[in-house]
């Protein structure tokens, strides 16, 4: 049991007064001359790097412009990084040079000295100069995974000069991450800094010392983070698909040049795929869950593709707390857990018990999903309750968000307890959850059943609305709850009666959702995790009063 509100929101603050000292205790002044020092003479090897390239993005990055995070920047000849940029967003996707994987499908002179040029600026613009956005640990750390596997482009037929202060500004970053690492915030960022200080452990000449010593700490994080059951502490199924991309080969390399390879690292790697495909659509895409954002099939391809683990999808994730419905060409995802820790909520979703349903090769029930580039207002409207496929009361969030710029969008309350109950039978598979997230303000818990039968032609839902001891809530109860059934854009809507509405692929598969214990409505919604951008789409509600009428019963059925 949780200590009380007010004596949890103290515990909080306290505990980010003390981070941010002994942060600053650790990190003291950061400085260019601080981690100057010898530069390496050489680079031993080039990871590889597994995400997909564009030759359209590579030929506008060589003309001046910049395609990232859905914005366009002209720089009319002037150096990118000495202009305003866009967006936060635009300026970390520049800062980290992940972009810098496109231009290796160009091969002529004059559009590698490009990329040369593109590094030699912001290595005079930012190398010294050791703040801000450039400087962040997480970026940082991308920018030199991206230096590394991609310096055979940016090196090629560069001058002596050139190739020095490259390979200095490479061993300052090195230099930086090593010091900073502790000090990183817990969660992803922390995880991919380590993962950067090993690659560049055997990317660059390095004392076998350094070598273990990188290997023992990236051990450290990855058993900190990847769970028992392959998912990441952030509960974000998108997180591990961005991990694989750097940890496959990060393994390669070690192989590669006969190191012994970190004792964690092909364990961490083995337990993930199989909770990566627990999050997989049948069309190829993942579930939309606690800050997940689009991921397209050619993304997820280019890791699976180093799948050896073999076998069906689990039906449950007990670590992460997700709980998987499948048969035939359907699936349903559930999510049935909350933050594993306030310090791992920042990017945390009040989707308690929220559901997803593919079918065939699409999607007909998601939830909002997050923005992958859009501002911070709309990265927090995605995280509340009303923007996933579940149950709110008086249009409030079933965990509590901080809006304190102190403590940062953390989660401060809500859902505290979950208990869920999985049952299996000749008709198909169940799963009951129930969540205290709204005990607090209303009095109620939250339980929903979904069960999908053993031809994958009907889910069958139930959503109610109980007290804690389990009896039917107070007639005189007043508040009003609403399940909301949010629809893939590509889904066409067609109304048949007030109880009934029928969703159609565009090939023709479709599913009809009907409830007689209340009407349908259909609203109108935004799907935020388009690759596009944020885009109109429409959900179907479902209102009924906690009081007078505590349970809706509700059916998806499969129509030929």
């Amino acid at each position: 049991m949780r200590m009380s509100d007010n004596r949890w929101l103290i515990y909080l603050y306290a505990r980010e007064a003390w981070w941010r000292v002994s942060r600053r205790l650790v990190l003291g002044r950061v400085s260019f001359l601080r981690f100057s020092g010898k530069t390496p003479d050489r680079l031993i090897v080039a990871p590889t790097d597994l995400r997909v390239i564009d030759p359209h993005v590579a030929s506008e990055i060589v003309a001046g412009r910049f395609p990232l995070a859905g914005r366009i920047l002209e720089t009319d000849g002037e150096s990118p990084f000495e202009v305003d940029l866009p967006s936060r967003e635009f300026a970390v996707r520049l800062h980290t040079f992940s972009w810098a994987r496109h231009i290796r499908a160009l091969s002529a002179e004059d559009d590698l000295a490009r990329s040369r040029q593109l590094v030699s600026r912001w290595m005079a613009t930012h190398g010294r100069l050791m703040k801000g956005i450039a400087w962040e640990p997480d970026v940082a750390a991308q920018r030199l995974i991206a230096w590394l596997s991609h310096s055979p482009v940016i090196l090629k037929q560069a001058d002596h000069v050139f190739y020095r202060r490259f390979l200095k500004s490479l061993a300052v970053h090195v230099r930086y991450l090593r010091h900073v690492a502790d000090a990183v915030p817990d969660g992803e960022g922390r995880l991919r800094v380590r993962v950067a200080i090993a690659f560049a452990s055997v990317a660059m000449p390095a004392s076998g010392s350094a070598i273990r010593r990188a290997a023992r700490h990236l051990d450290l994080e990855l058993d900190r983070q990847i769970l028992p059951d392959g998912g990441h502490v952030s509960r974000n199924p998108r997180i591990a698909l961005d991990l694989l991309l750097d940890l496959l080969p990060l393994r390669q390399t070690y192989v590669n040049l006969g190191h012994d390879v970190p004792v964690r690292l092909i364990p961490s790697i083995d337990r993930m795929f199989p909770a990566l495909r627990f999050f997989r659509h049948q069309g190829g895409e993942l579930a939309l869950f606690n800050g997940a954002t689009s991921a397209q099939a050619n993304e997820l391809m280019s890791v699976l593709r180093y799948d050896e683990t073999a076998g069906q999808p689990f039906k449950g994730l007990p670590d992460s707390q997700y709980e998987r419905l499948a048969a035939k060409d359907v699936v349903v995802v559930m999510d049935t857990g909350r933050p594993i820790s306030a310090a791992l909520s920042r990017n945390a979703h009040a989707g308690c018990l929220s559901f997803e349903l593919s079918s065939g090769r699409h999607r007909f029930i998601i939830n909002s999903g997050a923005p992958r580039f859009a501002g911070e207002r709309y990265r927090q409207m995605a995280r509340l309750t009303a923007a996933h496929s579940t149950v709110t009361v008086e249009d409030r969030s079933s965990a509590r968000l901080s809006t304190s710029g102190f403590l940062g969008p953390i989660v401060t309350g809500g859902v505290s307890e979950v208990v869920v109950n999985r049952s299996a039978g000749d008709g198909g598979d169940t799963v009951v959850a129930r969540h205290n997230g709204y005990v607090g303000p209303f009095g109620l818990i939250h339980e929903r059943d979904l069960s999908l039968n053993a031809t994958g032609t009907t889910l069958r839902g139930r959503d109610r609305m109980i007290t804690p001891e389990g009896a039917d809530p107070d007639p005189q109860h007043t508040a009003t709850a609403v399940a909301r059934f949010h629809i893939h854009p590509s889904i066409t809507i067609r109304r048949v009666d007030a109880n009934e509405i029928r969703l159609v692929a565009p090939d023709n598969d479709s599913w009809v959702l009907t409830c007689r214990d209340g009407d349908i409505a259909l609203e109108e919604d935004i799907f935020f995790a388009d690759p596009s951008g944020l885009r109109k789409t429409q959900m179907l509600t479902i209102g009924f009063s906690a009081g007078h009428q505590p349970e809706i019963q509700w059916i998806l059925s499969r129509r030929t």
